[in-house]
């Protein structure tokens, strides 16, 4: 593809920092790693982050680390990335998907009351596509019902609700550092948290279940090598270093797209203010109006690949995927957005004439689609 749907933002720095960790001989569990935490900590305002080698991995650890287990139900989103119901699974936990609002795409509080039953045990909410959920109002229910409260919140690094770092409002918060993330260590992840018990466990069960001491043979319970290596910290520390000017082009080129693409009859733009919350940019999702079927949006997705510009399907309802697939079960506002919704290329290298590029193509595929539906002109009469 000639311009791909995401790139990390790498600097010399960053190159700079993983060769001196190379030449230094020390690539796992040495003083990058206490480093990098330490500044993520320092940064979304909460005393323990451990940082892991995925967000996935940083979701089952706070799964498993908080008591969840088998006989217990989850409340979580469709919406989303698989892995946040793969996470309550490993840990012989059922997720209990519930819809989510048509605005923000996030958890409807409503809906998360009523999944609620005896075997509920906790909220996985997830900030979509670095909007910042109401957290606020799920966590008030989970306080009600006497629930834990889990944010996954990798794709939202930076946003906020009424000041406060998505993350940081729950028992857990679980960040996600993939190249296509806010900021990238390549793979990895972090758990933050305001519960030292629970900061030591994670750090154990990540290493294998290790002893706080650090006996290398020595365990606490059956653990996971979830670590991140010195390499990948030290390339965070210095992504972390430039989180505000990242998040600034972010926010910049998804302004640009709104401003190219707001005459457009049959894309509705995502949402990009909040009075009560900080959006972070991690994807620019538009949607099709409600005109446009699945497959007339897979056909604007393919049409655009011809082109050579990329462009993904965020996301496909976890409730209609083979491992998770239950007979009659449906979620209307889920199914309904994730048949029309198209993410653009989006990375802080695009430049303005990729976006010209991207933005005129786009019009015409969708127009072109548009036009497909509409009916045939009857032949005048002679």
């Amino acid at each position: 593809m000639s311009i791909p749907l995401s790139g990390p933002d790498i600097t010399q720095a960053e190159i700079e920092a993983v060769a001196a960790v190379m030449r230094s001989g020390r690539l796992s569990l040495g003083p990058k790693l206490e480093e990098f935490e330490a500044a993520f900590s320092s940064y979304v305002r909460v005393p323990y982050a451990a940082a892991v080698s995925s967000g996935t991995a940083g979701l089952h650890l706070a799964v498993k680390a908080l008591g969840i287990g088998e006989g217990h139900e989850v409340i979580v989103p469709s919406f989303t990335f698989i892995a946040a119901a793969n996470a309550i699974r490993y840990e012989r936990a059922k997720p209990v998907f519930v819809d989510i609002d048509p605005t923000t795409l996030n958890l409807d509080p409503c809906v998360v009351e009523a999944a609620i039953t005896s075997r509920t045990r906790a909220i996985l909410v997830v900030h979509t596509c670095g909007v910042p959920a109401d957290v606020e109002k799920l966590l008030t229910i989970a306080r009600r019902y006497g629930l834990i409260l889990i944010e996954d919140a990798c794709e939202a690094l930076g946003a906020e609700r009424h000041g406060k770092k998505v993350g940081t409002f729950g028992a857990a918060g679980v960040f996600g550092f993939y190249p296509n993330k806010q900021i990238t260590t390549s793979e990895g992840g972090m758990i933050v948290t305001n519960d030292e018990k629970l900061a030591v466990r994670v750090r154990s069960l990540r290493n294998h279940g290790r002893t706080r001491k650090g006996e290398w043979f020595e365990h606490n319970e059956i653990g996971y090598n979830y670590r991140l290596s010195e390499l990948h910290a030290a390339m965070g520390i210095e992504q972390l270093k430039r989180i505000e000017p990242i998040l600034a082009r972010r926010a910049e080129i998804a302004q640009r797209y709104n401003e190219r693409l707001a005459e457009c009859e049959h894309i509705s733009l995502p949402l990009s203010e909040l009075a009560d919350g900080k959006i972070t940019w991690f994807v620019y999702l538009i949607r099709l109006t409600k005109k446009f079927s699945r497959a007339q949006r897979d056909a604007v997705v393919e049409a655009m690949g011809k082109r050579g510009i990329a462009c993904g399907r965020y996301f496909a309802p976890i409730h209609l995927q083979k491992p998770y697939q239950v007979e009659g079960s449906k979620l209307p506002v889920t199914e309904n957005v994730a048949e029309r919704t198209i993410a653009l290329p989006f990375f802080n290298a695009l430049s303005e004439s990729q976006l010209d590029e991207v933005c005129a193509a786009l019009r015409e595929c969708v127009e072109r689609a548009a036009g497909a539906t509409r009916p045939a002109k009857r032949a005048a009469r002679s």
